[in-house]
């Protein structure tokens, strides 16, 4: 079994993997070793993986490394599955690598954009064997906070499911204005990749995934666990190449 171990910017994922397939998981803002050491002690767990974008609390990797055999911690150094042409590797966070592995092992050979809505909203770009790098734009909660700390009478607005737009209050202009504003964002990213690539897929993850998906005018391919898979799948390969 591999424990896959996914630490963002505002909440901590792992899951248990068993054969290629999930058969545990969990998310919540924060793990203490208590918490970890309950989670993974019923599974006999052989491998892990690693991914942060934050700095790796130490505790973390000790008490996963004393209690499995091998753990990988995803970072520029990681050998991949496909070519990576990011001009600053190093930069590069290992969540966006991860989506783009688990799009690699879901459509070999094709040209995919994978949109991961989460606290920042990033778009790469994978055609075949090559990852071409991709741009990041804040994620929906960025957005309703950054109107309301950089105004002085702006309420903090949040993503509703319904509104009217235009907007008849203040509430819902912010909600109208954010939320359509990133759906429009979303759209015009897919529709300008299919014009540009045959036989083009579009992937869409993130904890925002879901809610966004059912608002966009273009079709989706929706994976909620694509980073998950990702991780699974660049676990396997290093530990073949090892």
């Amino acid at each position: 079994m591999n424990l896959i171990y996914d630490i963002g910017n505002t909440s901590n994922k792992l899951a248990i993997y068993d054969r290629g397939v999930k058969v545990f998981s969990i998310r919540t803002k924060q793990v203490c070793c208590e918490d970890l050491q309950k989670l993974i002690s019923p599974y006999t767990i052989t491998k892990g993986i690693i991914s942060s974008v934050k700095d790796l609390p130490e505790f973390i990797y000790d008490l996963i490394s004393v209690n499995i055999p091998r753990v990988h911690i995803l970072n520029n150094k990681t050998s991949l599955p496909f070519r990576n042409e990011y001009l600053t590797p190093e930069t590069l966070g290992p969540d966006r690598i991860a989506a783009v592995a688990g799009a690699y092992y879901l459509y070999p050979g094709r040209n995919v954009l994978v949109i991961d809505a989460g606290s920042a909203v990033t778009y790469d770009f994978l055609s075949g064997k090559s990852y071409k790098g991709g741009n990041i734009s804040p994620g929906l909660n960025m957005r309703f906070k950054a109107l309301h700390k950089f105004t002085d009478k702006l309420p903090m607005g949040s993503a509703i499911e319904k509104f009217e737009s235009p907007g008849r209050n203040t509430i819902e202009a912010i909600s109208a204005g954010v939320i359509n504003g990133l759906v429009y964002e979303m759209d015009e990213y897919i529709r300008n990749f299919e014009e540009k690539n045959i036989d083009a897929v579009v992937l869409l993850t993130g904890g925002d995934g879901q809610y966004l998906r059912d608002r966009l005018s273009q079709k989706v391919n929706y994976q909620p666990d694509l980073v998950f898979d990702g991780l699974n799948h660049i676990l396997e390969y290093n530990a073949k190449e090892s």
